[in-house]
């Protein structure tokens, strides 16, 4: 045997695998024995580690575990919370909004006055755009029609307060004449004779009571002028900056809506914004033309000295919607009637017949595009808003519920019939 074959003598014997082909020997092999099972023990753990291992936390409830995801994932129930949580949130929700309700109810008529602004500067916003759609830039068309709206008011006052004061002044010191001169009808007479109410307005306007209970006395008065011109001033000063503005504030309210539906918030907005101004725009000319009617009859009567005075008041009263053109027809026919009999008869057929003409005729042709609203929801909301806010909640109640038949119309009966 040559060296290169001879076995290494610290080679570990190489165990023979199934496959290979046992060599021939001349014994057969003993059986392998198995080996014998070692016992081996687990080494003693060190105290800390035993310490830790109490510490570790308790293991997880496998029920609990499938109870929890049985559960879909959603708000969490009041069951599961607090009561003192529940009744906390509740207390504070309950005070802020009694705060925001009582803020509100203080701000009343700064927020009155700033709707009216809107709605004022709607109603000319036509104004400036026929101009800019003249050529002239919105800046410029903005500043004409401020500046010609100033100039009118300036020289309105400037010519009118003066013998507005005279014919105001007239028409207190001729009342008590009026009145004992209605004592003449024989249906008047015996209605005084058992309720003493001629004598009772004479004596009133006489001692200058009215005065004292309509404003409160002299300092009452001062103050009631004040509030009134200070109330003209801001309506004024807004309405400008809101007719200045109007692109930019149409364009922030269209910014509040999701992208995807913007457009139809446009439409809508678009919508609201020109029923509002046509019904404003319809309403100054209504009233410009019953002023002016009014104050040609009345000169037209006899009742030169006091046109303008009688005129004003059916301006003023031609803003309150139904109920305004009556109380003022009422009022003028009552002076008329005071003055002659003839004069109230032609004055009162007069109003009447005007009243026909001006609620079948001019308004459909005026408000027949700008408001579609019936007329008892225009009466139901003439009466609530000037109950709730006075001249101007009547004025701002007809376009108001204008754009919330338009909501009904354009997006909740649509829901309604996808539904």
């Amino acid at each position: 045997m040559t060296p290169s074959t001879l076995p290494d003598p610290q080679e570990e014997p190489r165990e023979q695998s199934a496959t290979e082909s046992p060599l021939p020997s001349a014994a057969p092999a003993p059986a392998p024995v198995p080996p014998e099972p070692v016992t081996t023990t687990a080494p003693q753990r060190k105290w800390w580690r035993r310490l830790r291992r109490t510490s570790q936390l308790t293991p997880a409830d496998p029920e609990r575990e499938l109870a929890a995801m049985a559960i879909p994932a959603g708000p969490t129930s009041l069951l599961y919370r607090s009561p003192f949580q529940i009744g906390f949130l509740i207390t504070l929700g309950g005070l802020v909004a009694f705060g925001l309700l009582g803020a509100v109810v203080a701000l009343q008529g700064v927020l009155i006055l700033g709707v009216l602004s809107l709605f004022l500067a709607l109603g000319l916003n036509p104004l400036v755009e026929a101009l800019h759609r003249a050529g002239a830039p919105r800046g410029l068309a903005v500043a004409i029609v401020a500046l010609s709206l100033v100039v009118l008011i300036v020289l309105g006052a400037w010519a009118v307060l003066p013998l507005l004061t005279d014919q105001v002044n007239i028409l207190i010191q001729n009342t008590p004449g009026y009145l004992q001169g209605l004592r003449e009808n024989p249906q008047v007479a015996e209605f005084d004779r058992q309720y003493d109410v001629i004598n009772r307005v004479s004596q009133m306007f006489t001692s200058g009571a009215w005065v004292e209970g309509l404003f409160g006395g002299i300092l009452g008065a001062g103050a009631a002028i004040a509030n009134v011109v200070f109330s003209v001033v801001v309506t004024l000063v807004l309405t400008l900056w809101f007719l200045a503005s109007l692109p930019s504030i149409k364009e922030t309210i269209y910014q509040l809506a999701p992208a995807s539906r913007r457009p139809r918030v446009k439409y809508l907005a678009g919508e609201m914004f020109r029923r509002i101004g046509g019904y404003m725009s319809g309403l100054f000319t209504l009233v410009l033309l019953a002023t002016g009617s009014a104050f040609v009859l009345l000169n037209a009567v006899g009742l030169g000295s006091l046109s303008l005075a009688l005129a004003v008041v059916v301006a003023m009263f031609a803003f309150i919607p139904l109920v305004g053109p009556t109380i003022s027809m009422l009022i003028v026919s009552l002076v008329a009637f005071s003055n002659d009999t003839t004069t109230g008869i032609i004055t009162l057929v007069f109003f009447i017949v005007y009243q026909q003409v001006d609620a079948y005729l001019l308004q459909p042709r005026i408000f027949q595009k700008s408001v579609n609203v019936p007329g008892p929801l225009i009466v139901l909301a003439a009466i609530s808003g000037g109950v709730l806010f006075g001249i101007a909640g009547a004025l701002l109640a007809i376009p108001t519920v204008a754009s919330l038949l338009l909501v009904y119309r354009e997006v909740i009966v649509p829901a309604l019939d996808r539904a």
